[in-house]
């Protein structure tokens, strides 16, 4: 998969009034350089119109596209992959549906969770959530930085630290050994996206 290190997920909750494609543009053109379509709530069919919008974006943009849990939707639209959770579809099952092709992503939580899923063959993880944070409902406790390390010092797939994650704290992250950031309502609820993209990126690329 194409190297990336600002991880963008969609939160239509935090901007009520925009549209979803709107918002993301403004984050690829500020320097997200992976966007992800995470709707819990949606029906399939608004999921897939959604999906379709976005890819259309992200293929504009040559960024890479990852749909949230819903496999079909990814397939039906030709995004880039799929994330999943620890509750979700299992990788190895996952992985018969998509081919070998796809990128598959998956969350963790604790270091065991991160090597299996390097050993089943996934192709980055998430790793967190870092902080405490708002925007998932079933979100677990904050593993804080120390996960990070341990991440950074035992697996060599790619990962990407996220929950929580606020320019405020954003160093704490990159100084624990995190080269990847994720965020959902830090971009997406931004009353100005682009410049919220534009410092992050400058952060990860080295700056204060």
């Amino acid at each position: 998969m194409k190297e990336f290190s600002l991880y963008a997920i969609t939160g239509e909750e935090f901007h009520p009034g925009k549209n979803v494609v709107d918002v993301m543009e403004e984050a690829i053109i500020g320097g997200a350089d992976i966007i992800q379509l995470r709707d819990k709530t949606g029906s399939k069919r608004e999921v897939l119109e959604k999906a379709q919008a976005l890819r259309e974006l992200t293929l504009k943009h040559n960024v890479i596209f990852i749909v949230n849990d819903h496999i079909d939707v990814a397939m039906a639209v030709h995004a880039d992959g799929i994330h999943l959770g620890q509750d979700d579809l299992p990788l190895t099952e996952a992985r018969k549906i998509t081919g070998k092709d796809m990128i598959i992503g998956i969350s963790t939580h604790h270091i065991d969770e991160a090597k299996a899923a390097e050993k089943e063959g996934a192709d980055y993880i998430g790793a967190g959530p870092v902080f405490a944070t708002n925007s998932k409902a079933d979100v677990t406790s904050p593993v804080t930085t120390d996960y990070i390390k341990q991440v950074k010092a035992e697996i060599s797939i790619p990962f990407v630290a996220i929950g929580g994650i606020k320019r405020h704290n954003v160093n704490e992250v990159l100084e624990a050994g995190a080269e990847r950031i994720c965020m959902i309502s830090e971009i997406s609820g931004a009353k100005d996206v682009r410049s919220v993209c534009m410092e992050l990126r400058a952060k990860l690329e080295g700056g204060n």
